[in-house]
């Protein structure tokens, strides 16, 4: 599903930080949010693609905002835009299939993903319908993110879906899914999606459908990925713990004797640009705290690349390095300020990343 020459590359080989931020520490202290090269990987290798492709996650509320959103990503040399999704949050957000559709129409170059979709509160069915036509629509242009969510569990009890049966929901519905996407009859007998010939045509753009990346940080995530997924998606985790996951990963692909040609690999990092990291840290725990409903500043600080553009693209180099190879940008600042935030990315941090 994904461009065959970006995955040379295997994880335990990742290549040296990007030339800027290679300058920067020859001629300077190292700092303590510098990451270790990625460490050997046990088992079988992930390959990875050599180089890395910068997208941001930003939704839109009408037509003419899509319009400008998707102008200015191409005039900003953005490689692609992700949405998130919830049928219930803290704040409105609007279905990412529909919204990627339309995005798609105004762009012949950039990629478009979800980060994540709730699949467990989907029927496979619909969800392989609705993907299959927008793979054909964007050309193959489109990386299909999933995850269990869980975290509001209102919204599963609005979809009538136990939050307890998320995790089997996922295991069963991803094979279904690639089943639904092959064009031919599927019987299907599993617990919750039981199908009789069911045949769903159009196939998608690509043989087999797209990509479908996987979230989730737990071990049981984790496993699952290696086991059903073309990629892994993550949020909230460290370089470190970014690159113990992959092994965990490629140890349990290893496990269920897979062959992976290619392995994508991306992460939804929060970035706050400031004039000091203190002052972006303020930005960004005002921001997550209102987002989701609790005491966000310790993980934003744990987590978050926060700063100065110097300081957010040595955080970046720390995760390519450890096996990141789709950056995610999600800009947490005032709704008004998103924008330039996302704009001054562009302008300031990317030229660092070689």
């Amino acid at each position: 599903g994904s461009d065959p020459d970006r995955h040379r590359e295997r994880a335990g080989n990742a290549p040296a930080a990007p030339r800027a931020i290679r300058r920067r520490r020859e001629n300077s202290a190292p700092s303590r949010h510098a990451a270790r090269p990625s460490s050997h990987f046990s088992g079988v290798d992930l390959p990875l693609a050599p180089t890395c492709r910068y997208g941001f996650s930003l939704s839109f509320p009408c037509l003419d905002d899509g319009r400008a959103l998707v102008a200015r990503a191409e005039a900003d040399g953005w490689d692609a835009i992700w949405l998130s999704d919830h049928v219930e949050f803290t704040e409105p957000m609007l279905d990412p299939l529909v919204q990627l559709a339309h995005l798609g129409a105004l762009s012949t170059r950039l990629r478009f993903g979800t980060a994540v979709y709730l699949l467990p509160l989907r029927h496979p069915v619909h969800v392989a319908k609705q993907v299959a036509t927008l793979d054909r629509l964007l050309g193959g242009r489109f990386d299909f993110g999933v995850g269990v969510g869980g975290e509001f569990p209102n919204e599963f009890a609005a979809c009538g879906v136990s939050v307890h049966e998320r995790g089997a929901r996922m295991e069963e519905a991803i094979p279904l899914l690639r089943k639904l996407w092959s064009g031919e009859p599927v019987d299907h007998s599993g617990r919750f999606f039981p199908q009789r010939a069911t045949q769903l045509l159009p196939r998608p753009r690509r043989a087999g459908g797209p990509p479908i990346l996987t979230g989730g940080r737990s071990d049981a995530a984790l496993r699952r990925t290696g086991r059903l997924a073309d990629g892994w998606i993550s949020y909230v985790v460290t370089p470190e713990q970014y690159r113990d996951a992959l092994a965990k990963i490629a140890a349990e692909a290893e496990r269920a004797s897979r062959e992976i040609a290619g392995f994508e690999t991306g992460h939804l990092l929060f970035v706050a640009l400031g004039d000091s990291r203190e002052h972006a840290l303020d930005q960004a725990a005002t921001t997550l705290s209102q987002r989701y409903a609790m005491d966000f500043r310790r993980a934003a600080e744990r987590y978050a690349a926060l700063g100065t553009p110097a300081d957010v693209a040595e955080r970046i180099a720390a995760f390519h390095r450890a096996g990141m190879r789709n950056l995610i940008v999600d800009v947490v600042a005032r709704p008004e300020e998103r924008e330039e935030q996302l704009a001054r990315f562009a302008r300031e941090v990317r030229p660092l990343l070689g």
